[in-house]
């Protein structure tokens, strides 16, 4: 196979392929380092991949002869092996054990990119709690809500009237009369079972901020990465920028002596 394929040499920070090309060879490091990125929808960029010595990329786009979904660059001067779909197929003739190794390495990739779409999916901390709350935890939050709203104060009052009232006019025969001692009683076992449930419903309260909080600090600290990222690339970009700069300098001085008699 390897009379077949072509060895291609990148220099750092160059480009091997970008997204939307045609994707027509997948490659092989040799030597080196290269980045594959891709774009997320806030048109930021993702590293997706770094592969070294002896890992492979593009040969997904390449098999499926689509376009690539990822930019590739060598991070250093790198030497890679360019490969396309017919030398894949020979390489499997010759050799059918190699189409495993190849599915190993590929499978260690959609790993890769699963802990990333994990690292970085943007998660609903409301969705995020209610997967977490079990039914005990549900029914604290709906009995601590509907004991603090207007409709259950407004109920509330119509029942103690309406109860202290039937037993006042039915005076010598009503089941509770003044001082209502059994209402009292009810009262205090409402109280008795109301005030854990609303312990209940703030602790969960708690555990809902401490998600927010945790989920927020993941935000943050991915939002620090992208910052320091371009802060980077702005620094690469600032010495390129001197290295043209003195460039054109040693240009101009060699004009300029070629142009004295």
């Amino acid at each position: 196979m390897a009379a077949q394929v072509e060895i291609r040499r990148f220099a750092a920070r160059q480009r091997i392929f970008k997204i939307g090309e045609q994707a027509c060879h997948g490659y092989i490091v040799i030597s080196g380092k290269v980045r594959l990125t891709t774009l997320d929808e806030d048109k930021q960029e993702v590293v997706v991949d770094e592969p070294d010595h002896g890992d492979f990329f593009g040969f997904a786009s390449m098999l499926q002869q689509i376009e690539h979904q990822t930019t590739a660059m060598a991070m250093e001067d790198s030497t890679c092996l360019e490969i396309g779909r017919d030398d894949i197929a020979s390489l499997l003739t010759r050799r059918p054990l190699s189409g495993l190794d190849m599915l190993t390495m590929q499978a260690r990739q959609f790993h890769g990119a699963q802990k990333l779409v994990r690292s970085r999916a943007n998660r609903n901390p409301n969705e995020v709690i209610e997967e977490q709350s079990t039914v005990g935890e549900r029914i604290a939050d709906s009995v601590a809500r509907f004991g603090g709203s207007w409709l259950f104060i407004i109920l509330f009052s119509i029942v103690l009237v309406v109860y202290t009232a039937i037993n006042l006019a039915l005076k010598g025969r009503a089941w509770d009369p003044y001082p209502f001692i059994l209402l009292n009683l009810f009262l205090s076992m409402l109280a008795a079972i109301q005030a854990p449930v609303i312990m209940m419903s703030q602790n969960r309260q708690d555990a809902k901020d401490r998600v927010r909080s945790e989920l927020d600090f993941d935000v943050n600290r991915r939002a620090e990465a992208e910052i320091q990222s371009l802060s980077h690339r702005l620094s690469q970009l600032a010495d390129k920028l001197g290295d043209v700069e003195e460039l054109i300098r040693q240009r101009q001085s060699s004009a300029v002596r070629e142009a004295k008699p």
